[in-house]
């Protein structure tokens, strides 16, 4: 079965072009990418089907690092069939799931579930991160290998910081023993307890318990001086203040293996939004200042942070309808991600394939895997969308089980027309 996507805006991240142009796909991976008419009206001859994208972009689907699907313990705000449906509805074709979960994802056996649960309800591809110490409590290391050898392609103990310095050196020097990536959540523990924004004037007079941007630099340098140690290699799952970004910069230039990602509502949202104690604007770590926004909007662009990810965190009405201060933290945003992410295009801040490097082809890349681009052989996972249509954004139309979105009644635009994973349409009209 061969399929010729045609008449096509080609987002390529690779090559950093914006071409009209066609993608064949031939047993579920990408055949040629071409941009010559002649080349496009000769695969026209051989193709079983061909699809009229009518100017509309094609791009390598998006690999979202950090979702998180509350199977097993929490099923009712989220589970692989639901976050699935999202993923397919935002362009989202593979997720990367985190393992904050109850229990925590921290056995093989637990793995194992999981891995089976999503290939039988997702029609995305799910691959799972591992707890990096058992239970996420920070006192003993799991079982980095046997977890390896089960499936698991990271580990990360989430926002459950590692407070034992020395229990986070030997897991970081078992990790790079076998070559594992670990993922790490840059806060000073202690500092950002019990925090619900960002210390500040607002905070003040919200009245709000609020923690110092400080927080995330001093996390940030604590795991920077272990790598330096250990030689581990390192993903810095959310930074989100500008104070942090000379360290993460100072890293990459002595050659340690870091990268960083950020999060879309810390990069279209700011402290402001939290406005009359707006709870689904409570998120962890909390809304920064329009300033760190800025700032980390301009190392997205510059390629100082690498990937831009959802962080897609399913909470329940009952949940987020309590006090700021007790209100869980989170928000939904598989769906959400990518018309989010126009918002920066539409701002001038990324043109297209930079927004793809971040959000498909880096992560790809830094879980060594094949996807994530616009190449011969390359899997078929791609995403059709229109980046101009405007929509007003209604939680009641989300996919997932829990809706909990920030951009709730916000005009929005961008929307995903077709998604394809594996050269299969998973999403959009027939």
């Amino acid at each position: 079965m061969t399929t010729l996507l045609w008449n096509a805006r080609l987002i390529n991240p690779e090559t950093g072009t914006d071409d009209t142009g066609a993608v064949l796909i031939e047993n579920g991976a990408i055949g040629a990418v071409m941009t010559d008419s002649a080349e496009i009206a000769a695969a026209k001859t051989r193709a079983a089907e061909m699809i009229d994208c009518n100017g509309k972009c094609l791009a390598p689907g998006i690999v979202d690092l950090g979702v998180k699907v509350c199977e097993p313990g929490e099923r009712h705000k989220e589970s692989f069939g639901s976050a699935g449906l999202a993923a397919a509805a935002g362009g989202v074709t593979t997720i990367i799931t985190r393992p904050d979960t109850l229990p925590a994802i921290d056995t093989p056996e637990t793995l194992e579930f999981i891995r089976r649960r999503a290939n039988e309800a997702a029609p995305v591809n799910v691959l799972p991160m591992a707890a990096l110490t058992k239970g996420r409590e920070g006192h003993e290391m799991t079982e980095i290998g046997f977890l390896l050898d089960a499936g698991a392609v990271a580990f990360s103990d989430c926002d459950h910081v590692v407070r034992n310095t020395k229990v986070l050196q030997r897991a970081l020097t078992y990790a790079r023993s076998l070559g594992a990536l670990v993922v790490g959540h840059p806060q000073e523990p202690t500092l950002s307890a019990g925090a619900a924004v960002t210390s500040g004037k607002f905070a003040s007079l919200r009245g709000l318990p609020a923690v110092s941007p400080m927080a995330e630099r001093m996390g940030l340098d604590r795991d920077i001086a272990l790598l330096e140690m250990t030689g581990a290699r390192y993903h810095a799952d959310q930074i989100t203040t500008a104070r942090a970004l000379p360290a993460l910069e100072r890293a990459r230039q002595n050659g340690l293996d870091i990268t960083a990602g950020a999060s879309i509502h810390h990069l279209t949202l700011n402290e402001l939004d939290v406005a009359d104690y707006r709870t689904f604007f409570k998120l962890k770590p909390p809304l920064r200042s329009e300033n760190d926004r800025l700032a980390v909007v301009e190392a997205l662009a510059s390629g100082l942070i690498d990937t831009l990810s959802s962080m897609h965190t399913p909470q329940d009405e009952e949940s987020k309808r309590l006090p700021y201060e007790e209100a869980a933290s989170g928000a939904v945003g598989l769906e959400t991600l990518l018309p989010a992410a126009l918002r920066l295009v539409h701002a001038g801040h990324l043109d297209l394939p930079t927004l793809f490097r971040a959000l498909a082809l880096n992560p790809a890349k830094r879980l060594g895997l094949a996807c994530g681009r616009l190449a011969n052989s390359a899997p078929a996972d791609l995403v059709l969308f229109d980046p101009d249509a405007p929509f007003v954004m209604d939680r009641y139309t989300l996919r997932s089980k829990s809706r909990n979105t920030p951009f709730d009644g916000q005009r929005m635009q961008g929307k995903v027309l077709a998604t394809y994973v594996g050269g299969q349409q998973v999403y959009g009209r027939e």
